[in-house]
């Protein structure tokens, strides 16, 4: 990200996300993927918009038999405040957070994700 300082660009780093590893099905980070380059954004963004929505309806139906059996590790960074969030309501739903992130995927709302760009965005301080 860019700050603006007295009228300078300023290449700072973004606080507000952080780095995150977990575990995901490879056939879901491929399905994301290509969703990504279709639309110019990012996987992760993809799915933060799909677990904003999953905690926006504060329940989760999720069937712990059917954890597909394709996880591979998955890094990347996401926004510190939805990650919290994420957590909290993964310990209240008794469920893992990779679990969240997969089921997250179904709620992705394409006309509310940041494109790649974001993170090249300048903003004034």
């Amino acid at each position: 990200m860019w700050k603006l300082v007295n009228g300078k660009l300023t290449q700072t780093t973004d606080y507000t996300r952080v780095k995150f590893r977990t575990n995901i099905s490879k056939a879901i980070l491929v399905e994301l993927c290509e969703i990504a380059i279709k639309h110019d954004t990012h996987p992760n963004y993809l799915l933060e918009s799909g677990l904003q929505q999953i905690l926006s309806n504060g329940t989760i139906t999720f069937d712990k038999n059917l954890r597909p059996n394709d996880r591979i590790q998955y890094k990347t960074t996401y926004d510190k405040e939805l990650l919290e969030n994420i957590r909290e309501f993964a310990k209240q739903q008794n469920v893992f957070i990779n679990d969240i992130i997969e089921y997250s995927v179904k709620f992705i709302d394409l006309n509310n994700v940041k494109n790649t760009s974001y993170k090249h965005r300048i903003e004034n301080s």
